[in-house]
């Protein structure tokens, strides 16, 4: 397997050269792109050489141990290290999904419940930017439909890193579990009687797609405005400043009004849009791959319930993996990193195995 290696190294090399030519910078799509396979790159050629390093020390620790018993422990002790980076090494080669070196496009909805979803839609919210905020990344709120009582029938965010970021470090790569739908369990606000409710809302992770990722015929296109609207559908502009745009061969549609220009409007729907597309593309591949293969790249079904936050035993629990927890206050304040942990070391267990059943 580690045969691969040295042409990973060998195009290692190419993008360290192409980084330092100035010219590369004048494309910033191009230098984001050569910059991010860079970044994923490194820790297997780092690995790698300390790899051979390790290889050349044992065999030269072993002809001194005749001479030098100090060396014969050295020899052990390297032997040791060498497994730990055949493992590590091991892993870094198993197929990754191509999106997680990718901002992400985050949508939630209100589902089942009424006010009190729109409410738990808006404390997810809450519960992710914070969770952005401790990640250090931007988050930028694309659209939303604010519910009467102060919660949300829907927002689209944007969530992007701050320079390149590690393999695994990625918005998407991180975030791409928390699509499905949550359930919360607790007395709503507007509940008289104190009785504990059931409501959801539904999570959307997408890959933030760039122009190079996606090519839009803008005759596929059809591109309507209208007047925005607020809670209760009363217009908040006197202009037609919306925008709903229609990708006729997908059927996908996307609409926008957060902002008060219609060309605002038109570019943040563009950027839904190619990342819908993307999405779209990516998950007709994995029908046409393996059962395998396809584990591997989605294992979240949009449509299965993933999370459930339980208020009155302040449980939370991930019912993909079995991850439960009391510490539900501290969940929505942002401290989602041990169970994407869990949900990321499953996945990556399911992809180690189905390379070992090929």
């Amino acid at each position: 397997m580690f045969e691969a290696v040295e042409t990973l190294k060998a195009e290692y090399a190419e993008l360290e050269r192409q980084m330092s030519e100035p010219e590369l910078h004048s494309d910033q799509a191009n230098a984001r792109r050569v910059g991010k396979r860079y970044a994923a790159l490194a820790p297997v050629v780092r690995t790698y050489d300390e790899w051979l390093q390790t290889g050349d020390d044992i065999e030269a620790a072993r002809e001194l141990a005749s001479e030098d018993p100090a060396f014969a422990e050295e020899a052990t002790r390297l032997t040791a290290r060498r497994d730990e980076l055949t493992d590590k090494l091991q892993t870094l080669l198993v197929p990754r999904d191509p999106n997680d070196d990718k901002d992400a496009i985050l949508e939630i909805k209100a589902g089942e419940g009424g006010d009190e979803s729109a409410l738990f839609a808006g404390d997810l919210l809450k519960m992710y930017l914070k969770y952005a905020e401790s990640q250090n990344w931007k988050t930028e709120v694309l659209d939303s439909a604010e519910s009467d009582l102060g919660g949300y029938k829907s927002i689209t965010v944007a969530v992007k890193a701050k320079g390149t970021p590690e393999p695994g470090d990625a918005p998407y790569a991180k975030l791409k579990f928390e699509g499905g739908v949550h359930r919360v369990q607790r007395v709503p606000v507007t509940e008289s009687q104190g009785r504990i409710h059931t409501s959801a809302a539904g999570v959307l992770v997408l890959p933030e797609a760039e122009d190079v990722d996606v090519e839009i015929d803008q005759n596929d296109l059809r591109i309507d405005v209208f007047r925005s609207s607020g809670p209760g559908g009363q217009s908040v502009n006197t202009t037609d400043s919306a925008v709903r745009i229609t990708h006729l061969p997908t059927g996908i549609v996307v609409s926008m009004q957060n902002e008060k220009s219609q060309l605002q409007n038109r570019e943040q729907a563009m950027r839904v849009l190619r990342s819908r597309l993307l999405a779209a593309a990516q998950e007709a591949a994995d029908q046409e791959a393996s059962d395998a293969r396809r584990s591997q790249i989605r294992t979240v079904d949009r449509s299965e319930r993933v999370r459930t936050y339980n208020f009155p035993e302040n449980r939370f629990s991930d019912h993909r993996v079995g991850y439960k927890a009391h510490n539900l206050d501290q969940v929505l304040g942002g401290d989602l990193e041990p169970v994407i942990k869990a949900l990321t070391e499953a996945d990556l267990a399911a992809r180690l195995e189905s390379v070992d059943t090929q």
